[in-house]
């Protein structure tokens, strides 16, 4: 076969060819393009926000624990016995003793009310209770005074430091040059000479009014025994002190003092959290398919209407692979479109939520790769059969359409 008679050879596309052809369909129809993407855009976006808001709250919680330590225990009476369990009085200097021990201190409830002034109503407690406190309870609990200053180590007179929440509740704040504010704790008026900072590991001291020790016993009938003793140990021996604590306290009866770990109800308050993450990583991985399932529309929408477009290509000698590989990449950057838009307003997303909540922001980088990754994924398997199905038809069937 000489020259004039050889076929001509197939004309071989680039890819950056193929890139601007499926670009070319995109931007011809921008609007149906945008609502296409968008289903895409949502699973990411979720799927983003699901993996960050868990990693900055956990970031968070890290840096509670690595401030207050891991190392607080809290010992206290089984509750509702009959009669009610009585820790000892002299309970910290018998916990003192155990050697791993660092520090220790205690709190005991006086079943006073504490109130604004004397209009309140005396049964209307505010959710807050009245706690004797001991002056190094601070350091025992690595707490932090916000404003004034703790109870002194000899406090005799009525004076009292509000928790976070209590300060809240009855409306008090502290003013440099300001006398100091008063409330009353069963008609006894005592002045407010501090608030405390939050305290992630010990709750309940952020809704009590904590007053001194000695005046407890001696203004409201305090009967000297302890309700809860904070103990601080060694890392390395915490088991250890946390198995001999009930035994320390109560010898006949350890069964009946319980010891708990502050920090394990932070975790376990984060697996819980946790746990419905997974959940709505779930509720993502619907919208990601939903999303696909109408790129997959989109595309077999464009190939009815560009009939006449793909037979004047195969007439002007494109073969069926480049057909396909033209429709396969307008799929495929539909759904990166998607994808990226949906990674960006994610990552917005959690951003504003961490620092809406006060957390360092944390968006997992593996999360962005794998929203990518899917965006991808979701585009070559919605664009496969649209693909398919344009390569098929022939340049006199496809030309033949009206």
């Amino acid at each position: 076969m000489n020259a004039a008679n050889r076929p001509p050879a197939p004309v071989r596309l680039a890819p950056a060819d193929v890139l601007r052809l499926g670009l070319l369909g995109l931007t011809a129809r921008r609007m149906r393009a945008v609502l296409s993407a968008l289903g895409i855009s949502i699973g990411i976006a979720t799927m983003v926000v699901v993996a960050g808001i868990p990693a900055s709250s956990q970031r968070d919680l890290a840096d509670q624990l690595a401030a207050l330590g891991t190392n607080l225990l809290r010992v206290q009476p089984v509750p509702d016995q009959k009669p009610p369990v009585l820790l000892p009085e002299n309970s910290v200097a018998m916990v003192e003793r155990i050697g791993p021990v660092l520090a220790t201190s205690a709190v005991a409830n006086t079943h006073a009310v504490v109130r604004r002034n004397d209009l309140v109503d005396p049964h209307d407690t505010s959710g807050l209770t009245v706690l004797a406190a001991r002056g190094d309870l601070l350091e025992t609990v690595n707490g932090k005074v916000r404003s004034g200053r703790f109870l002194g180590a000899d406090e005799q007179f009525p004076t009292v430091v509000l928790g976070y929440v209590a300060a809240s509740r009855l409306g008090i704040a502290l003013t440099a040059g300001q006398p100091l504010p008063q409330v009353t704790i069963d008609d006894h008026w005592f002045s407010v000479v501090g608030v405390l900072d939050p305290m992630p590991l010990a709750p309940d001291l952020e809704r009590s009014a904590l007053v001194g020790w000695e005046p407890a016993r001696g203004v409201l009938g305090f009967d000297g025994h302890p309700t809860v003793v904070y103990v601080r140990a060694r890392e390395d021996a915490l088991n250890d002190v946390r198995g001999v604590l009930p035994a320390t306290l109560d010898p006949q009866l350890p069964g009946l003092v319980q010891v708990s770990r502050p920090s394990d109800a932070l975790a376990a308050k984060q697996a819980t959290e946790t746990a419905f993450a997974g959940l709505f990583l779930g509720l993502a991985g619907v919208a990601l398919l939903v999303g696909g399932v109408g790129v997959a529309n989109t595309m077999l929408i464009s190939v009815l209407e560009r009939r006449r477009e793909i037979g004047l290509r195969r007439a002007l000698g494109a073969n069926r692979g480049q057909i396909r590989a033209q429709f396969l990449t307008e799929s495929v950057l539909l759904s990166l479109a998607g994808g990226a838009t949906g990674t960006v307003l994610g990552v917005l997303a959690t951003v504003g939520y961490a620092s809406y909540q006060g957390w360092p922001a944390v968006v997992p980088v593996v999360s962005v790769a794998i929203g990518i990754g899917a965006a991808l994924l979701v585009g070559v398997a919605a664009g496969v059969y649209p693909a398919v199905r344009a390569a098929r038809l022939t340049p006199t069937e496809a030309l033949a359409t009206s």
